[in-house]
């Protein structure tokens, strides 16, 4: 335990307290003017990430293991609807820093726009499920980008997952007063 915590507080050295290394975390992306494409994401997979990932998005395993070299990014062993890279803001900020393999904060190997549909292309594929019904009790808090309804905006299930998200947000901004059950209510009686 001293040498784990003496390692932790080693990385942190040169690092003002409270403050985040540039490069770290999951990076937010400037939202395409379009809807991500799984199509145009496919094209990215197969060039930039299949040799790694496999094409059939399984992943590696580290021989006569069951821990992966590189991990199952959809199918029956992949992060499932409820993990945070299911939110497509956040798997694209991953992968434009740190994919494909070499890739790095100072020099990424994909565009911003790359990035966002090739993590369309990868979120679009099954993966496990999970009840999400008590995820968001308040449903005007759900993230931009939480591709399930109910919703308390105007907008659908597929621009939730897929953009462009400008149109969601600003409307969020400008609803964000409103009485959550009243914005429900009003989008129910207009199914």
């Amino acid at each position: 335990m001293r040498g784990i915590l003496t390692y932790i507080k080693w990385l942190g050295t040169d690092v003002p307290r409270k403050k985040m290394p540039r490069g770290s975390g999951i990076f937010k992306l400037k939202g395409l003017k379009r809807a991500a494409d799984p199509d145009k994401g496919l094209a990215v997979y197969t060039q930039k990430c299949q040799s790694c990932h496999q094409a059939s998005g399984a992943g590696l395993l580290v021989a006569g293991t069951s821990s992966y070299v590189y991990p199952p990014l959809w199918g029956s062993n992949s992060y499932n609807i409820g993990a945070g890279l299911f939110r497509l803001s956040n798997l694209a900020g991953y992968v434009r820093y740190n994919m494909p393999l070499g890739a790095t904060y100072e020099r990424p190997q994909l565009t911003d726009e790359e990035a966002w549909d090739v993590a369309a292309y990868i979120n679009s594929k099954p993966r496990p499920t999970l009840d999400l019904s008590r995820d968001w009790p308040n449903l005007a808090g759900k993230p931009f980008d939480h591709p399930f309804g109910p919703f308390t905006d105007p907008f659908s299930e597929k621009q939730h997952k897929y953009g462009p998200f400008k149109p969601i947000k600003d409307w969020k901004e400008t609803h964000k007063k409103k009485s959550p059950k009243k914005l429900l209510k009003n989008q129910l009686a207009q199914l």
